[in-house]
Parts: structure tokens; sequence; C-alpha cells
């Protein structure tokens, strides 16, 4: 699908290639319950990051934007130059909120979740806490309290024993979808690219935990990926065994983040014209 900027309605608007699930094909006519932009924490970097609401029922999913040089979209009867590509995927919001129960554990007390997940640098965090079943989500990584005398109110606490024991069932779910997927993660790869085949016997198991540990460790800060290696009993890296991956699919030689605000487009609906867009390369 294709959203575009909000320029007024001259043929010069900026237009923006988006690839989502098809279940989100209806959700785009909606606005207050229909998709939004929202610029939150990267809870790998602490940095700033774009990600994709949707508002009913609430999901979150992470933009990733790709770039190939000379390259553009044809969309209904216009050419958007620049050829970037954004990718809408789900994420599972618990890695956010883990980033504020993690910042909150430094005062080492139990505290409610509303003031657990504050920012006011990125003030949209509020919206994790509309998430549906949040409560069962919270098991997974903290201890919780209620005080029935003062209010009922449930207060949480940061648990790093939960919270590797999860990140280690997110790692094993992802090594099986890499064996199912016949993904080749061997030494032998040079590339920090996957590429598929059907060998995947000739992968050892160790490298199946490695990678799946470093795609993991894109979505958590770089001590709690140490304490999870430890956890899990890797061996220290070596020079002859490649890097772990990101979750990027290379679709291109330049994969970037999204850096373009384009929260500035919720007040707009994005249209679900179905695009036929195909790709040209084009020399300068």
């Amino acid at each position: 699908m294709a959203g575009r900027g909000d320029c007024g309605d001259g043929a010069g608007a900026r237009q923006h290639v988006f690839l989502l699930p098809e279940y989100l094909k209806d959700a785009s006519k909606k606005m207050k319950s229909g998709l939004m932009f929202v610029k939150l924490v990267n809870p790998c970097l602490g940095e700033g990051a774009l990600y994709l609401f949707n508002m009913c029922p609430q999901q979150l999913f992470e933009i990733k934007v790709f770039k190939e040089k000379h390259h553009s979209w044809f969309i209904n009867q216009s050419v958007q130059s620049g050829g970037l590509l954004h990718l809408a995927t789900p994420m599972d919001p618990l890695f956010l909120l883990l980033y504020y129960l993690q910042k909150a554990d430094k005062e080492g007390k139990f505290q409610p979740l509303d003031q657990v997940v504050v920012d006011d640098v990125f003030p949209d965090c509020i919206l994790l806490l509309k998430l549906p079943e949040l409560e069962k989500l919270l098991q997974h990584v903290t201890e919780e309290k209620v005080n029935p005398e003062i209010d009922k109110k449930k207060y949480y606490k940061y648990s790093k024993e939960k919270t590797l024991k999860w990140l280690e069932k997110k790692v094993n779910q992802t090594m099986a979808a890499l064996k199912t997927n016949h993904i080749n993660v061997g030494a032998r790869v040079q590339s920090s690219a996957f590429f598929s085949s059907h060998q995947v016997s000739s992968d050892k198991e160790e490298d199946y935990i490695c990678y799946a540990h470093g795609l993991i460790s894109d979505y958590i800060p770089k001590e709690l990926s140490d304490d999870l290696a430890k956890h899990l009993k890797l061996p220290e890296p070596s020079a002859s065994m490649p890097n772990p991956p990101t979750k990027k699919v290379k679709l291109s030689d330049e994969p970037v983040e999204a850096k373009e605000d384009y929260t500035k487009f919720n007040t707009k609906d994005l249209k679900t014209e179905k695009v036929a867009a195909q790709r040209q390369k084009r020399n300068k």
C-alpha cells in the first residue's frame, strides 16, 4: 500500500510505499481506530525509532526501511523517486515494556505500571498500557504484588530470573523457525544475510543458538544480551564464527532505519488503494 504525505492536493505530494500484513488493509481506512505512526524508544539502543500501532485491536509493528541506489516506484500514474521500501512486521511489545521495567528497577521497589512506563521524550509510550492481555505479558518478566488494604492495585518489579527464562524461550522459538525454513546459519556463511538451503543438517546446534541469540539481542540492551549469552552457556565468539545477523531482511545493500517523522501523517487516512508497485532501476 502507499501512504501519502500531507503535502496538499498537488501532484507533487510525496508518497511512501509500505508492505503491511493483509489483515491491516481495512484498518488503514479508519482514523481514531485505525493505524497510527508513533515514535518510541528502541529497547536495544535507547534511541527513538518508528513504530506502527493498529489501534483496534491494539497491536504493535516495527518499521524497517530499505534503500537501494537508482530505484523508483511506479504508483498509479506517478513515479516516486528514492525507491524506499517500508516494511511493517509484528513485534512483541514486551520488549519495549522490559526497557522501562529495567529502568525502574534501579529504584529497587515495586511500582504501579503507570509510574513505570513514563517517558518525557517519547510520551506515546502510554499506548503500551492499552495493549490486550497486558498483565499476562508482564508475568513473564516481573514479580507482582497487590495491597488489598489500600487500593487493590497491582505493583510490579523487574525479575531478571524470569526475564532470562522468557528470553530463552524466544531463542528456542527462533531456532525452530530457522530450521523449519531451512535457513543456513553455518560458520561457512560469510555474509550477515541468511540464504535458503535444504542442507540444514550441515549446521551445528551451536550455530543455531548463536544466531538466534543474535536476533533476539536486537531487541534488548547489551548488558541483558550478555547475561542471556551466559544463561545459554554460549561459547566466546571466535574469528572463525560469523557475527550473528540482525533481524533485517537484506533487500538491498543499504538497509536503513526509519528516520523521517511519519507521525505527522496520523491526522490523515492512509490510502488503501492497491498499488501495483513495480520497481525500475534508473541510472543517474
